[in-house]
């Protein structure tokens, strides 16, 4: 069983589990349940912003521990500040170090689009977004059909939630539907783990033209995004490059500062 499948089916007894001690009712008296949500894809295609999609991520079972302690209130406002477009929040717990609460915090201290970064595999994850303060989720075509991409998407709109599917190569296309708000190519191949940045390049022609895309892992320099500009990506999840910092935030502010006196 490779790392994609274990994480899968260890989400689905986690999502169980979850349900039992938080029910849909519970979640829906959250305060944030009924809040107004930040559109991440019109963030991302502002003309004021960089298109960096700063992500808080502890660790990850390609790297290993990247950042355990990561303060999570003090990165998600360095980056904010460093002009990101948007975070993004692990919340996996087994796999990546994250939980709920980092997002929820972020959200507490920040006015900007929060992208949900999971494995989501049914609707109650959906509602457990929108009660942690999430702005939009991230769809995992790898591990979806496009039934329930379709259906998952009905129910975050419904709730006022953006979707990002996330693609990895022209096998996963005919499971885009005209209702997601970003497309995103994942450069790395889940199953392997092996990262590609070539691979955005080679789905950008594929991909809607009408539609947000970003790019997402393997991004490390301010020329691999100028590149990626070049062929229609507007958007850049980037975290490993920040994380492994000892100051993140810091380090995203450096980058940005870069790419914007490069641009």
């Amino acid at each position: 069983m490779n790392t994609l499948n274990t994480i899968v089916a260890h989400k689905i007894k986690e999502v169980k589990e979850r349900q039992e001690l938080y029910p849909k009712q519970l979640l829906e008296r959250s305060i944030y349940f009924n809040a107004q949500t930040i559109s991440f894809s019109k963030y991302i295609g502002r003309e004021d912003k960089c298109g960096i999609i700063a992500e808080i991520k502890k660790q990850s079972p390609s790297i290993g521990i990247i950042n355990k302690y990561a303060n999570v209130e003090k990165i998600s406002i360095g980056y904010m500040q460093a002009g990101a477009s948007a975070l993004s929040v692990l919340t996996d717990e087994l796999f990546f170090g994250g939980s709920s609460h980092d997002l929820t915090t972020a959200r507490k201290f920040n006015f900007c689009p929060i992208l949900r970064k999971d494995f989501i595999v049914d609707e109650y994850q959906i509602i457990e977004s929108k009660s942690i303060g999430a702005d939009a989720i991230l769809l995992i075509a790898a591990i979806l059909t496009k039934e329930q991409i379709k259906q998952f998407t009905n129910i975050a709109h419904s709730l006022g939630l953006e979707v990002l599917l996330e693609l990895h190569d022209k096998s996963e296309l005919e499971k885009i539907n005209e209702k997601v708000n970003v497309i995103g190519v994942n450069n790395r191949n889940l199953h392997t783990m092996k990262i590609d940045i070539e691979q955005s390049i080679l789905m950008s022609n594929l991909l809607p033209k009408e539609i947000v895309k970003i790019s997402e892992s393997g991004i490390g320099t301010v020329e691999t995004i100028l590149k990626l500009k070049s062929h229609g990506f507007q958007g850049f999840l980037m975290g490993s490059q920040f994380m492994k910092h000892p100051q993140p935030d810091l380090a995203c502010k450096e980058f940005i500062k870069e790419l914007k006196s490069k641009s």
